[in-house]
């Protein structure tokens, strides 16, 4: 029997790119920056997006467009992923999926048109068409407003105290805010996501024999011990290794997508089994669909060991039928590898 060919994988770029190329109605992928909504209602709460270890409001990561060929109900659709960057935390990891059909009530039927405004400056609009408002900090939905002037919208007290500093000499004053939004050095640096098919062939790791250097004179519970650790260092330089052979031709990628394939994990330590990975609410399986690089890191400025947001590889599952759980935002699970002491 022929051996079946090897699902193709797209890897992504970071790039940058004019904000306005970044719109929701450009239905872009994109690092960083607020998060540029799809659907505009169900937009996921506060308690939703907040840190599952320390509470705290998440910043946006990135996301993915990624509609569903054949799929009336998935015409649109993207992933959205959050992380705590508080330095005493770094932990928390939330992504949630959208989808619309193509016929909806935010969208043109069209094509959107893709050539740049007039405006020379790209404003940020912080209410959505569905009336929706958004944090002036973070860009996700603001439920509370500002208890004097209630036109400045937060998602959280901790994100109204960051931007008092610059909204107090605003509230009193009539009128509208303004449209330009300070820099609260909260989000994460811009830049669009570029997608590309790797090479189909990619290059073959080269097997190497485990060998150990002979031992005069030793106890022998120790010497299994030492061969035991001394196996699992050669296994764990193996799978490293062979991260960075899969990797090499296109050291640049920050995300590899690929529906329904094995992720390229990056440490034999860590890696979640088929109950690790927990069933969607509609209870369909959820099934691997792309994974975040540590390249992504360095873009970000935010590779410091303990002082920031530190991963090897992050992997998204989600649901196996992309269901529709009503209008709103559903969401799905992030696992998380590190990289050993070892690689």
């Amino acid at each position: 029997m022929a051996a079946l060919p090897a699902p193709l994988v797209e890897l992504g770029f970071a790039e940058e790119a004019p904000a306005w190329r970044l719109r929701s109605a450009l239905f872009p992928s994109k690092v960083g920056g607020r998060p540029a909504w799809l659907g505009e209602a169900g937009l996921p709460g506060p308690r939703a997006l907040s840190c599952p270890l320390c509470g705290r409001p998440p910043a946006f990561l990135l996301q993915l467009y990624a509609p569903l060929p054949g799929r009336a109900d998935a015409f649109h659709r993207a992933l959205f992923l959050f992380c705590c960057r508080d330095p005493s935390c770094c932990a928390g990891l939330r992504v949630f999926r959208n989808q619309l059909p193509r016929k909806n009530d935010f969208y043109s039927y069209d094509p959107p048109c893709e050539e740049p405004p007039m405006e020379t400056e790209e404003p940020v609009f912080l209410q959505l068409k569905s009336g929706a408002h958004l944090c002036r900090v973070c860009g996700c939905f603001a439920p509370k407003t500002c208890s004097r002037c209630h036109k400045a919208h937060y998602c959280s007290k901790e994100h109204q105290t960051l931007d008092w500093r610059w909204h107090r000499h605003a509230c009193t004053q009539a009128g509208d805010l303004d449209d330009s939004i300070p820099d609260h050095n909260f989000l994460f640096p811009e830049y669009e996501i570029v997608i590309e098919m790797e090479d189909e062939f990619p290059p073959e790791v080269p097997e190497e024999k485990d060998e150990m250097e002979p031992v005069e004179s030793m106890d022998d519970a120790l010497e299994e011990e030492l061969e035991s650790m001394a196996k699992h260092e050669s296994k764990e330089d193996k799978i490293f290794q062979k991260f960075k052979t899969r990797i090499a031709p296109e050291p640049e990628q920050i995300l590899r997508y690929g529906r329904g394939i094995v992720p390229v994990w990056i440490s034999g330590e860590n890696v979640p089994q088929e109950e690790d990975i927990p069933n969607c609410p509609c209870g369909s399986k959820r099934l691997f669909e792309f994974q975040v690089m540590p390249q992504l890191l360095n873009l970000l400025k935010a590779d410091s060991l303990g002082r920031s947001i530190d991963w090897g590889i992050l992997a998204i599952f989600t649901c196996e039928v992309s269901c529709a759980l009503g209008t709103g935002y559903t969401e799905e699970f992030v696992w998380k590898q590190d990289v050993t002491d070892t690689a």
